[in-house]
């Protein structure tokens, strides 16, 4: 295993939250939830998240604002702001950039930091995690709690372990007494599927999981079950991905009232045509597939994609067309569209311009 390594998971606490209480004095010390107000969209909407004071209740992220509600009705609730989001996520990473530029986003909220060599010439990576954590909140008024370790399997779960504010060291001989007591659910790839059958074979802790062998591992959960063998002994090997080449470039927005008619349909696509323009320019790139994904009133969600030949022009009106076909052909009748999403894949770097020459006259 690769001991040596330093490397610091950073996560602010109850970020959009955190940022929205900032912001508004009166949010302070009351439950607040980062949702459109169920009370005024007829229950719809989904929690993007929620202060410490509204998760007493049970509220959590991905949970519908109408459950939220129920559960605490005198939560506030307020619309997320996602352009602030950005921007002030976009200081923070600026902050990690002072420290190292092997940074791995993983959210607005969340990142990976390797800090082994770092700009600071700082040989603690406590002290580092300290340092970013004391400057965060310099610059913001935001709090984060940090996990450190030698890899990133270990200090995502070290930076969980004491939150908000807190600040969590596993250092290599440590690892057994940390993970034996940590509930199954809390290690990687353990989901609400694989967690019941955990607990049908008398697995519930990382000490149970220590005493299965490789192999039997293997045999009911395939490539999973090897990786849970390495992680209960501390083995991950992944590296902090800093220089992780882009996949895809996308938007997609979630309607009040869903879309129900074509001339609705064809100004979200529209929109979504130039956000993708704007974007793919900015970045200088250029793909070959296009991706619609629609959900409808029932909460359905499909997608359908087309790939092309050549690269895709970055033209919001050569989007919107081969958008208008993907639809189409996914609700050719009945309009109904509660979500839209346009997004660009198997993209590269736009080095050059692909120009069809005219070798021969007809």
């Amino acid at each position: 295993m690769k001991l040596k390594r330093k490397i610091v998971h950073v996560d602010m606490d109850a970020f959009y939250a955190s940022i929205e209480m900032r912001d508004h004095r009166q949010y302070r010390d009351k439950p607040l939830v980062i949702a459109r107000d169920p009370r005024h969209t007829a229950g719809r909407g989904v929690v993007a998240t929620a202060n410490y004071a509204a998760r007493r209740f049970g509220i959590h992220s991905a949970m519908s604002a109408q459950e939220a509600y129920e559960l605490c009705h005198q939560a506030i609730f307020v619309k997320p702001d996602f352009v602030k989001y950005r921007r002030i996520s976009k200081e923070i990473h600026a902050i990690f950039h002072e420290y190292t530029d092997k940074v791995e986003p993983i959210a607005f909220d969340e990142a990976y930091l390797d800090v082994t060599e770092n700009k600071k010439e700082v040989s603690s990576a406590l002290h580092v995690a300290r340092l970013i954590q004391q400057e965060i909140f310099a610059k913001t008024k935001l709090t984060c709690s940090t996990g450190v370790s030698y890899n990133k399997f270990l200090a995502k779960l070290a930076s969980d372990y004491h939150k908000p504010a807190g600040m969590t060291l596993v250092l290599p001989e440590e690892v057994n007494s940390f993970l034996a007591d940590l509930p199954i659910e809390k290690f990687r790839g353990v989901g609400k599927k694989t967690a019941p059958k955990m607990h049908q074979l008398g697995i519930e802790t990382g000490a149970d999981l220590l005493e299965w062998s490789e192999v039997d591992l293997i045999s009911k959960f395939g490539k999973m079950g090897q990786i849970l063998y390495q992680r209960v002994r501390g083995i991950d090997e992944r590296p902090v991905e800093w220089k992780r080449k882009r996949k895809s470039i996308g938007f997609e927005r979630t309607l009040n009232q869903p879309l129900k008619s074509s001339v609705e349909v064809d100004d979200m696509l529209d929109f979504l045509a130039e956000k993708l323009t704007e974007a793919v320019q900015q970045k200088q790139k250029h793909g070959k597939t296009l991706v619609l994904k629609l959900r409808n009133s029932q909460f359905e969600t499909v997608t359908k994609r087309m790939t092309f030949d050549d690269y895709l022009t970055n033209d919001k009106k050569n989007f919107a067309f081969w958008g208008r076909q993907l639809f189409d052909q996914m609700q050719p009748n009945e309009v109904d569209v509660r979500l839209l999403g346009m997004t660009l894949t198997n993209i590269d770097e736009l080095r050059f311009e692909n120009i069809k020459l005219p070798l021969w006259k007809e």
